[in-house]
């Protein structure tokens, strides 16, 4: 394992399969992993994995919808642990609903969540990273941030947005030697509830059909180690029998 001092990789959206696994790939070279969930209960499997790999990692509760929560969570991270070097936002939201029975409601919430939320951590790590003149964001994005499907346009919405607010980030702090990337993962990922609930789609595990978080991981490592006179900006990930 390489060590890296006290640099920290902060994930918010550190769920059991995507935003897990990156937290682990940046604690394999020695990056503290910073990880969040609504509820840190959840978080305690990814810590003890970490931990037992020779890793350290530290879990925080944290709503990133609110801006209270993200500034607290930020300073804390910076003052008592290390300066944040490398920022993924990792939420989801993913909820089909036809535009007819769509609710106000949970169309504003699902924005918040893979929009807004991400406005707000980005934001706040941007600052810090400013004044050290360094550091990388990454946005994990879906082919909704693309194109929207039928049934699916409160997320369809939110991740266009995110998508723009990567794009926006990235020309206005690029120049200020901070990598911003959007990633777009298109097609299942192996996770339990794809196991549970689509049998048929995982069942083309075996043909590499759907996406392995580590190696999903392994692409947010490679943006995070680009030399910066040939970064990228978007990245497309998706199984070699996926349609796109």
């Amino acid at each position: 394992m390489t060590q890296n001092n006290n640099k920290v990789v902060l994930v918010v959206g550190a769920g059991d399969a995507t935003g897990g696994a990156i937290a682990k790939r940046f604690a394999r070279e020695g990056y503290i992993a910073c990880v969040t969930r609504r509820s840190a209960d959840k978080l305690q499997p990814l810590l003890d994995e970490i931990h037992a790999q020779g890793g350290r990692a530290y879990g925080f509760a944290s709503d990133a919808r609110k801006e209270d929560e993200v500034a607290a969570l930020v300073e804390d991270i910076e003052t008592n642990i290390g300066p944040i070097e490398a920022f993924v936002f990792n939420i989801g939201a993913n909820v089909p609903c036809s535009i007819l029975d769509e609710t106000a409601r949970k169309y504003f919430k699902i924005w918040e969540m893979a929009c807004f939320a991400g406005f707000l951590t980005g934001q706040a790590v941007a600052r810090r990273m400013v004044t050290r003149e360094r550091g990388t964001i990454l946005f994990t994005g879906a082919t909704a941030g693309l194109r929207g499907a039928a049934g699916f346009a409160a997320f369809a919405g939110a991740k266009h947005g995110i998508r723009a607010l990567a794009q926006s980030m990235a020309r206005e702090l690029g120049p200020r030697n901070i990598h911003v990337a959007h990633v777009v993962v298109d097609g299942a990922i192996d996770t339990a509830f794809i196991r549970d609930s689509f049998p048929e789609r995982y069942a083309l595990k075996d043909q590499d059909g759907i996406l392995d978080p580590a190696h999903i991981a392994d692409s947010y490592w490679f943006l995070h180690a680009q030399p910066r006179d040939a970064w990228t900006f978007e990245l497309d990930l998706r199984p070699w029998m996926e349609r796109w």
